[in-house]
């Protein structure tokens, strides 16, 4: 059998477990999209690195919308974080205490935060919801392969024949630690790969492999991680890149410490020392925070979840400073990323249950250091089913990283995320200037937009003004499942009164939805 014919029909929808220098690797299908990011289409030497966060991330502990403290307290008083406390990163808005340092990336240009971050009808499976973040997917809609990892499809179809070449010698993609990611999961062929943990990665460039019992069976493990050693195609190569660089920074914690550093550490040295990967996924885990993500006792300023996303913080500012003093900080933009938020009202046990919209953070000196989008408006008496109502589409963000970092044209954008709402609004989260060196058009709000009366006991109207184009108007309820579509169609330029019929709604809270192009809105309707 072939090899490519043995990849194809081994690895088509599903990860291959394999070998690494002798390490347990996962290999990832084969990405149209990663292979022009890597020199198929656009020749380009930028890097992106994607986080993410496993379980669930509470946004609201997080990014906290310190203008709305009363209907925090009233939601969460047994674990939001005391408004004292709160790190500011503007007027209306805050950080967790245990996040200083992204306040101080945020506040030296390296760090962009989007709010509100989610999808329609929002999934609140930890399997499904992570499939449609991963996959580029409607909620209604099942795609096995990875947003990062159609693209190659098409760039390099005789993938992996004829690979690697002089023009392409090192891997597409790379994924650090326990958990595989299926963003760069391609349709056809496997191409990228995961090294299983930080100590593989240094086991590989010391030549080692895994220890196996001493027993006939083992001894024969061993000869077939020696074999497989042999004969990976990458393995010299990451151990040349790595061996071409050390890591400078000081801000790194002791190894063992906290595996999202000892992950950023692996790739700044690999970007350093030359290696064309272009797609790296990292990953931290325990977010899934349903109990105990405060003490018993205690400051609401730590616990678990302040723990986690102090190692978040704690492992972005080394990286940033590592990849300043190995001077290639211009050429790396990351994202994080989590299958979904926590919902505004705390249980009654000290977490949150799972929620819908949240927001994540872009870092890198190529980002857009701002905050996008507005707090997001909460209600004063929060039921145990409300959410925060989604601003920007996920796949908003990942179009618009594509665009601008990577060069990719709109039409494939449209092709790679298929979707009923495309073409998603442009989201500025790479800094104007590092586009072609010239601006580009920002993402707005919906002008004169409101909802009145409200709250609505029958109808209310829906006001804003169209700068003329395709416009969506949609009424999700509390839980992110659209209740109404009341607009799905060309408008003219001008003032527009739509009119809202919620005699039929139960009552509850629910978030009126507008979208005209780049220009995105959100408010809270109150029906009684």
């Amino acid at each position: 059998m072939k090899r490519r014919h043995f990849l194809q029909t081994t690895a088509a929808a599903t990860v291959l477990p394999t070998l690494l220098g002798g390490l347990p690797i996962g290999a990832y299908g084969f990405s149209p999209e990663l292979f022009d990011i890597t020199g198929g289409a656009t020749q380009t030497d930028r890097v992106l690195v994607l986080i993410q966060l496993n379980g669930g991330n509470d946004g609201l502990n997080m990014i906290i919308p310190t203008d709305q403290y009363s209907a925090l307290m009233n939601a969460r008083a047994d674990i939001a974080i005391p408004q004292n406390q709160v790190l500011p990163l503007s007027v209306n808005t805050g950080i967790h205490p245990a996040m200083a340092g992204i306040k101080n990336l945020y506040e030296n240009g390296q760090i962009g935060v989007v709010q509100a971050v989610g999808y329609p009808n929002a999934n609140y499976s930890h399997f499904r919801a992570t499939d449609i973040w991963t996959s580029g997917s409607d909620s209604n809609v099942t795609i096995t392969s990875g947003w990062a990892g159609r693209y190659l499809n098409g760039e390099y179809a005789d993938y992996p024949t004829g690979y690697p070449s002089t023009a392409n010698p090192d891997p597409l993609a790379i994924s650090i630690g326990s958990v595989v990611s299926n963003c760069v999961q391609g349709p056809s062929v496997n191409m990228g790969m995961a090294i299983a943990s930080t100590s593989s990665f240094y086991q590989l460039l010391s030549g080692g492999v895994d220890a196996a019992p001493n027993t006939p069976a083992g001894h024969e493990l061993t000869f077939i991680r020696q074999v497989i050693a042999q004969t990976q195609v990458y393995t010299t190569a990451i151990q040349t890149a790595a061996r071409r660089a050390t890591n400078l920074s000081p801000l790194y914690p002791t190894a063992g410490q906290n595996s999202l550093a000892d992950q950023l550490k692996i790739v700044a040295q690999l970007v350093a020392g030359g290696l064309q990967t272009r797609i790296y996924v990292c990953n931290l885990g325990g977010f899934d925070t349903h109990s105990a993500q405060v003490p018993t006792t205690g400051s609401t300023t730590t616990g678990t979840h302040a723990t986690l996303l102090g190692k978040i913080s704690q492992a972005l500012e080394a990286f940033q400073d590592d990849l300043r003093r190995l001077n290639v900080h211009d050429r790396v933009v990351g994202m994080t990323f989590s299958e979904f938020g926590r919902r505004i009202k705390a249980n009654s046990s000290k977490g949150t249950d799972h929620g819908a919209a949240a927001p994540l953070i872009v870092f890198g000196t190529s980002v857009n250091p701002v905050l996008h989008g507005t707090n997001p408006v909460l209600p004063a008496n929060a039921g145990v089913n409300d959410q925060v109502p989604m601003q920007f589409d996920f796949r908003a963000i990942y179009a618009s990283i594509l665009k601008d970092w990577f060069k990719v044209s709109q039409t494939t954008i449209n092709e790679l995320l298929p979707s009923s709402t495309i073409p998603f609004p442009y989201v500025p989260v790479i800094r104007p200037a590092v586009v072609n060196g010239t601006a580009s058009a920002a993402a707005t709000n919906v002008a004169n937009f409101s909802v009145y009366p409200n709250p609505v006991r029958e109808r209310a109207t829906v006001e804003f003004t169209g700068e003329g184009g395709h416009v969506q108007v949609l009424l999700y309820d509390a839980l992110g499942r659209e209740a109404v579509r009341l607009v799905d169609r060309v408008l003219p330029r001008g003032p527009h009164k739509i009119p809202l019929d919620v005699s039929q709604l139960a009552a509850g809270s629910y978030y009126c939805h507008v979208q005209e192009g780049q220009r995105v809105s959100s408010r809270l309707v109150v029906v009684q």
